[in-house]
């Protein structure tokens, strides 16, 4: 569940290559979940076309190692880095529905209450924060209407978007459905959420996200990049296909995103993040109940994170995201006992991930 800027992660086999590894162990022992077949995994990957490096970490009890497979660069043989950091992108709404939760736990909104009582005006009256935050809303997907084949985005790549922008190419066509109806997954649902956490807290998202999860878990590594094309530190880069030749997409302007996928991260700082939240260290109980609650009408989706349930039995909680370059999970079992943080970069030539992605789901939780 991405941005949806990128439909896949892509990667040209024949570009495949040689500098696969896994990184030594944070720990001296080995964990249940088998390298070798991990690796593996992420070889498959990389072989296969679906993605041009991979990163990631995995945990098992109190185990943990990271692997890597693939590329940083095209033109070049340095390995993917172990710390990198990557576009996380619709794992921002994570980050932002717990915001949220957490202004519910201190009264500043109810989740059952239409928007429109804190933001009059801005979208349809009958819908709720509850629906925005999971889904069930109606508001058509502002994405589906972006120029985003990779000819088209070359032309927006560094384009400023304000979030008003954004809203009103949803809100220019009907809904979808009858808020609370069904569900269908929506960036423009966390367009809202970003200006109600704005307008509640009268500050920019971005410092209540800061101030509220990045400062306290001491993930120094996260940011909220704003209009920043740029990816500081370490970092593996993304390609795709324009007018026929391999184009490097990793520099963008993020703000096409906004609160629904913009941010920046490492497997590090997201394995913190994904501990503290699903452990109860960040909301309330009341908040922390209504974080994983789920419906009828959406029975795989909480508030800002996924609830599913693997084909092995194995629940997994959590999010995913795609931006142009990058595709990214963030996963673990309720317990926090199993966990997998991944981000994937994007090659010019295609390739089905499938495969090799069940494997590792498989290998990690299974």
């Amino acid at each position: 569940m991405g941005i949806r800027l990128v439909a896949t992660v892509t990667a040209a086999s024949l570009l495949a290559l040689t500098t696969a590894g896994v990184a030594a162990a944070d720990t001296g022992t080995d964990t249940a979940a088998d390298r070798k077949v991990v690796q593996e995994a992420l070889d498959q990957l990389t072989k296969s076309g679906a993605a041009l490096g991979v990163q990631a970490r995995v945990t098992d009890g109190r185990q943990r190692f990271t692997a890597r497979s693939g590329k940083a660069e095209l033109d070049s043989e340095k390995p993917v880095p172990l710390d990198g950091r990557f576009r996380v992108g619709s794992i921002t709404k994570t980050f932002v529905s717990t915001v949220l939760l957490q202004l519910a736990g201190e009264g500043k909104v109810e989740l059952d209450a239409p928007v429109d009582r804190y933001l009059p005006g801005l979208i349809d009256k009958q819908i709720t924060v509850r629906q925005v935050l999971q889904h069930t809303s109606g508001l058509y997907n502002y994405t589906n209407a972006l120029p985003l084949s990779p000819d088209e985005f070359e032309k927006i790549r560094y384009k400023h978007w304000s979030p008003q922008e954004l809203l009103a190419i949803s809100t220019s066509k009907p809904l979808d459905f009858a808020p609370g109806t069904k569900w269908s997954y929506s960036n423009t649902n966390y367009i809202v959420a970003g200006l109600l956490v704005e307008k509640l807290t009268g500050k920019p998202y971005e410092k209540s996200v800061e101030q509220r999860i990045l400062k306290p878990l001491r993930l120094n590594d996260t940011e909220v990049p704003g209009d920043n094309p740029n990816i500081r530190g370490p970092h593996a880069h993304g390609y795709w296909t324009v007018n026929g030749k391999p184009s490097d997409i990793t520099r963008l302007n993020p703000s096409v995103a906004w609160s629904a996928g913009e941010m920046i991260s490492t497997t590090k700082d997201l394995d913190t993040f994904i501990v503290a939240l699903t452990s109860g260290k960040l909301l309330k109980p009341a908040q922390q109940q209504e974080l994983v609650k789920t419906t009828t009408v959406s029975p795989d989706y909480g508030l800002g994170l996924s609830v599913q349930t693997l084909p092995c039995g194995t629940k997994v909680l959590g999010h995913g995201g795609g931006i142009p370059g990058y595709s990214s999970d963030l996963l673990t079992t309720p317990d926090n006992k199993n966990r997998l943080e991944m981000s994937a970069t994007s090659a010019p030539v295609g390739g089905n991930p499938g495969d090799a992605y069940k494997k590792l789901l498989d290998e990690v939780f299974c």
